[in-house]
């Protein structure tokens, strides 16, 4: 006799269950899609993050205007606002005599309060490594993937502004 063939309802039952966990599982790990509430609030932000990164533009061809004395003074450059799947992230650096001195997150995802849990813990890590590394080269931080590449890349924006 075949054994697939034989009556063996606990193997049924054992397979249907395990099946139905992994199918479960897989339904919940799912992320739901930007709401249109979070879409329109993602899409105000950037007007006022691109004025702010002009002004900071503007604030960085003032300390520029001295072109022999780039890499002294104070400079304070504002990153690109860089789109992340939870919602935009940009960051404002201070430049003391060419040295990173202080990296502020301007914007970040704070729509809900599990952004605001992760980034309460994120980025004031980002910042610390940023100041510590003096460059954009820092480790992303656990369990804010997104918020850290963005972080980097706004980062890297800010002080590649710096060195033109």
């Amino acid at each position: 006799m075949h054994t697939l063939r034989k009556n063996r309802p606990l193997r049924r039952i054992v397979l249907a269950s395990a099946a139905t966990v992994s199918g479960m599982v897989l339904l919940l790990s799912l992320k739901p899609h930007t709401t249109p509430a979070v879409a329109s609030s993602a899409s105000s932000p950037a007007p006022s993050s691109s004025s702010s990164a002009s002004s900071g533009t503007t604030g960085s061809s003032g300390s520029d205007g001295s072109s022999g004395s780039a890499a002294t003074g104070t400079q304070t450059l504002t990153g690109d606002s860089v789109q992340t799947r939870w919602g935009p992230v940009q960051v404002r650096v201070t430049l003391e005599d060419g040295k990173l001195t202080d990296v502020t997150a301007v914007t970040y995802p704070q729509e809900n309060p599990r952004d605001q849990q992760i980034n309460a813990y994120a980025i004031p890590q980002l910042t610390r490594e940023a100041l510590t590394a003096q460059s954009a080269d820092i480790d992303t931080v656990s369990g804010a993937t997104y918020t850290s590449d963005g972080y980097r890349e706004s980062l890297q924006s800010a002080l590649d502004s710096a060195s033109r």
